[in-house]
């Protein structure tokens, strides 16, 4: 079995698009469950304006033998500067993404 969920979100007043995806599926005895998250916020700035974003990226992976469940989080922040018609933008973005493996109670392996 197999889930999608899927959002997108624009805001034209506020120059910020959210693109959220979540996926869920059983599969030989395993759940999966995978996150992703990209949200975009542009924003005109001055010629010669600092970039207020500091890049980053942060990775975390945990693991549990005992409860027989695994755990992925990676999530990347940073900033682009672009032209447009002879006008600055700053574009901040923040892609995130999560991925939870569990073992399928045996239970509910029948359903």
């Amino acid at each position: 079995m197999r889930d999608i969920l899927y959002k997108n979100l624009t805001s034209a007043g506020r120059k910020r698009k959210v693109i959220a995806t979540i996926e869920t599926s059983d599969s030989r005895g395993v759940r999966s469950v995978v996150r992703r998250h990209f949200v975009y916020i542009a924003r005109e700035i001055e010629e010669g304006a600092p970039t207020p974003v500091t890049p980053g990226v942060i990775i975390v992976k945990e693991r549990n033998n005992k409860e027989q469940w695994e755990r992925f989080f990676c999530k990347i922040k940073g900033s682009i500067v672009a032209r447009y018609e002879d006008r600055l933008f700053l574009i901040v973005f923040v892609h995130s993404l999560r991925i939870s493996l569990s073992a399928i109670p045996c239970d509910l392996k029948s359903f």
